[in-house]
């Protein structure tokens, strides 16, 4: 039955009401693959290199706490620097608001699972045409009226997710989601690891410039010496230029030690937040003993690494887009519904008399689309096999920078080691040297080799004790995080 000009039909065949409902209730397949996660490499290591720990079938656990690992290097101005960061970097803050762009996003996907009701009420005035037909006949003025039309309906729509449509939507939602809150993570482990890293570098420069101008002292007494014993007759013009040669390029390393150091505290400032023109960092040489590693790290450490874990949930998002795509092929079934009251004056608006509803399913299907949804299956399964050959890279990639960083613990170690015997010697040698000259054994040209072959062992010495602290900041952000072991950490993180 029509209802006027709004083309309201009154559905009010029970077993056509029936079957809408059955519609609604049927839950169909999800059409496309159900993701499985493909094998990381080709081969998978028995071990660490040069250790008994065995690799496993990665199993993400980016979720799992990292805790305040920088703690372990007993630095308290350290630890202030890391609090900093994590309250006011703003890239740390774009990644949270990314996070929330992703959470919101899955909400919207979600809405599809359910029905959308909406109310939209309307008041219209009309007027006929004089001249409309009436019956085949023109009406004239007697059918001529002005009216109200005044409407609260009560609208109903919603998909049935028969193929699985939404579903793959919502799976797809969900997986890009927790590879932004990894890519969270991977972001807060690395601004971790770069305060660290630069905070070290700044204070080994520290120690560089502390020894260059104990340097420049002593060289700047051996160069008085040197013009008293020329003044004297005993040194020659010779020695006098071989010790302010000395005393001069000693002098000129400190300003590129100084421009270094400034380059290192504007960058701990802008990974904090702050202006570089009032961020300061007190000079204090580097005083800091590397940590000790343990020599039995668990393959399981390498699972917290978020960037493997965001890889890996990529993956499963566009394994679901597969089935996004494979579901356009299928008919669409769209369950509408309407209801509400109608009528010419508002006193009698929500008489029950004033009640209309219509509900129905309708279909869509598609017919011909000149490719699109074939080249959309093939977009989504090209994507697919793109983000496999990205996790496994990611893997690869991650195997790497843990050998890469076991292998420095080591090697660092025994080069800090032979260094240490070098200087000994070093200095051993620029003493010997100092006592001949003063004898007057020599000239100052072995003094000044002395002093130069010291200083240069010396300034390497202090390199490598802040490299072997950002060998094992590098090591810590490699394997995701410190390296107490995973379950224990679960579980002291379920206690808290």
């Amino acid at each position: 039955m029509k209802r006027g000009r709004h083309g309201i039909k009154r559905l009010a065949s029970a077993p056509f009401f029936a079957a809408s409902v059955i519609v609604v209730l049927l839950a169909g397949c999800a059409v496309g693959p159900d993701y499985k996660r493909p094998q990381a490499t080709a081969t998978m290591p028995a071990a660490y290199a040069g250790t008994s720990n065995e690799w496993k079938i990665a199993e993400p656990q980016a979720h799992l706490p990292k805790g305040r690992w920088w703690e372990m290097f007993g630095d308290e101005e350290l630890n202030e620097l890391e609090t900093a960061a994590a309250a006011a970097n703003q890239g740390l803050k774009a990644a949270i608001a990314r996070f929330d762009e992703a959470r919101a996003t899955t909400d919207v996907t979600k809405s599809g699972l359910f029905p959308h009701i909406s109310l939209t009420p309307s008041a219209t005035a009309e007027r006929n045409s004089a001249n409309e037909p009436l019956e085949g006949v023109a009406g004239g003025k007697a059918n001529t009226r002005t009216f109200a039309d005044l409407i609260v309906p009560l609208n109903l729509s919603y998909e049935v997710d028969l193929w699985g449509h939404v579903r793959r939507e919502v799976e797809s939602a969900r997986a890009q989601e927790r590879a932004e809150a990894d890519d969270l993570e991977a972001l807060k482990l690395s601004i971790e690891a770069e305060v660290a890293t630069d905070y070290f570098t700044l204070r080994a420069l520290d120690s560089e410039e502390e020894l260059l101008g104990s340097n420049v002292y002593v060289f700047s007494k051996s160069l008085e010496l040197t013009q008293n014993r020329r003044a004297g007759g005993v040194a020659s013009d010779l020695d006098v230029a071989q010790a302010e040669t000395v005393l001069r390029t000693t002098q000129a390393e400190l300003p590129a030690t100084r421009l270094q150091r400034a380059q290192f505290e504007h960058a701990l400032a802008v990974l904090t937040g702050q202006p570089a023109s009032i961020f300061h960092v007190t000079e204090r040489p580097l005083e800091i003993a590397p940590p000790i590693i343990p020599p039995g790290l668990p393959s399981e450490l390498l699972e917290r690494r978020p960037d493997v874990a965001a890889a890996e949930r990529r993956m499963a998002a566009a394994n679901a887009s597969i089935g996004v795509a494979k579901a356009a092929f299928f008919p669409t079934i769209q369950l509408n519904g309407l209801a509400g009251f109608e009528s010419l004056h508002a006193g009698s608006l929500f008489d029950w008399q004033s009640r209309f509803w219509s509900i129905g399913p309708s279909l869509t299907m598609p017919l011909f689309d000149a490719g699109l949804n074939n080249a959309n299956l093939r977009l989504a399964r090209a994507t697919y096999q793109e983000n496999v050959a990205n996790y496994r890279e990611t893997v690869l990639t991650a195997f790497a920078d843990v050998e890469d960083n076991l292998a420095a613990q080591d090697l660092l170690a025994s080069q800090t080691d032979a260094e240490d015997a070098a200087l000994r010697a070093a200095r051993k040698q620029f003493n010997i040297a100092d006592n001949r000259y003063r004898a007057g054994l020599i000239t100052f040209l072995d003094v000044a080799t002395a002093e130069s072959t010291a200083l240069g062992t010396e300034l390497t010495t202090v390199q490598l004790r802040g490299q072997q602290l950002v060998a094992t900041v590098a090591l810590v952000k490699s394997l995701g995080g410190g390296w107490q072991n995973p379950a224990s950490q679960s579980s002291h993180a379920a206690n808290r």
